[in-house]
């Protein structure tokens, strides 16, 4: 811990030392910002075309669906669905049937039976 002439001495040299500028907050950002952003490998791809997407070529770890009428949650990690599906398999039609299996909202009717995806 330091001496209370030592934090005085450090708050001084702080004050005489300029920060770093703080941009404005209409100022344009970085190209360095935009580089990062446009190499993140998410955003190259929408959500549709992450549904269309075969396993083997996702490459997130855990993949969910979620279900739009009951609101449940499911979470399968990308080996098991590979293990469990095969490597050919489309994210969109595996998501389907794990919400089939495991759907709560059962009416009878093949119209309205089923959960509802919504793609995370």
């Amino acid at each position: 811990m330091p001496t209370p002439k030592q934090m005085e001495k450090l708050a001084a040299e702080a004050s005489r030392k300029p920060g770093p500028l703080a941009a404005a907050p209409d100022a344009p950002l970085p190209a360095e910002y935009w580089e990062s952003v446009l190499n993140d490998p998410r955003a190259g791809a929408t959500g549709a075309q992450i549904r269309q997407r075969r396993l083997s070529e996702i490459q997130r770890h855990v993949l969910r669906i979620g279900c739009r009428r009951c609101e449940r949650t499911l979470e399968i990690q990308t080996a098991d669905a590979i293990r469990l599906y095969g490597r050919k398999a489309v994210w969109k039609d595996v998501a389907q049937r794990l919400l089939d299996n495991t759907c709560q909202q059962r009416t009878g009717r093949h119209e309205e039976d089923g959960c509802w995806p919504a793609f995370e």
